[in-house]
């Protein structure tokens, strides 16, 4: 199941690339921010972030001889995609959220499956999984783009394919004992969704601004 780590180098280049195809408040910015801004981004961050380091945490138990928290670890990461799905229910309605967390958990349990083959050696069944995960991930970002004009299918893909090689890291490294290399892809991981999920969210409010004047 080996793929190589995403190089400094390349992670700086693609992050640079996010932000600038994401970020057109970069250019000026002369209205104040309002609370109700800064309190939907913050929320929706924290609930990304949750969603890295509770799948790490997933890789840790699944890889992890004697383990006794797998279950719990993953009705934890189960309901961080319920999270996330409610997130976005006052805005885009209770039929979308639902939608958005049927297709997280579909994410989630894909890559739960591609843990215990990629555990087992069985690398046929990996490469089949990765096609069931990619393309759930082309689902997800044609879901978002067709519900938001700001946010782009193509920008949205390219997004979440980086997430998905950044998990992928994260569990060839736990699978190998390269704790150092396992470090520093889940930091990597922590840094590349908090970008994805303020260039989300900052499309949201652009869609919605009579939402978050105050």
């Amino acid at each position: 199941m080996k793929k190589g780590l995403i190089s400094g180098m390349t992670l700086i280049f693609l992050i640079t690339m996010l932000a600038g195809s994401f970020s057109a408040e970069a250019e000026t910015q002369e209205q104040c921010i309002s609370q109700s801004e800064v309190k939907f981004k913050n929320e929706f961050r924290r609930l990304w972030i949750d969603h890295v380091l509770w799948t790490s945490n997933y890789i840790t138990s699944s890889t992890t001889a004697g383990a006794e928290d797998q279950m719990q670890v993953l009705a934890r990461l189960l309901k961080n995609q319920e999270d996330i799905g409610n997130a976005i229910k006052p805005l885009y309605g209770e039929k979308a959220g639902n939608k958005l967390t049927d297709l997280l958990k579909e994410h989630i349990v894909i890559a739960g499956k591609i843990v215990d083959a990629a555990k087992n050696g069985k690398e046929n069944i990996v490469n089949q999984l990765n096609k069931e995960w990619y393309r759930n991930a082309d689902d997800i970002a044609a879901f978002l783009s067709g519900a938001n004009p700001h946010l782009k299918n193509e920008d949205l893909k390219e997004s979440l394919y980086m997430h998905l090689e950044l998990v992928t890291n994260d569990l060839s490294a736990s699978l190998e004992k390269d704790w150092e290399a396992r470090i520093v892809s889940i930091d990597e991981g922590v840094t590349h969704i908090i970008l994805m999920a303020d260039a989300i969210s900052s499309g949201v409010v652009k869609q919605f601004p009579e939402k978050f004047n105050k």
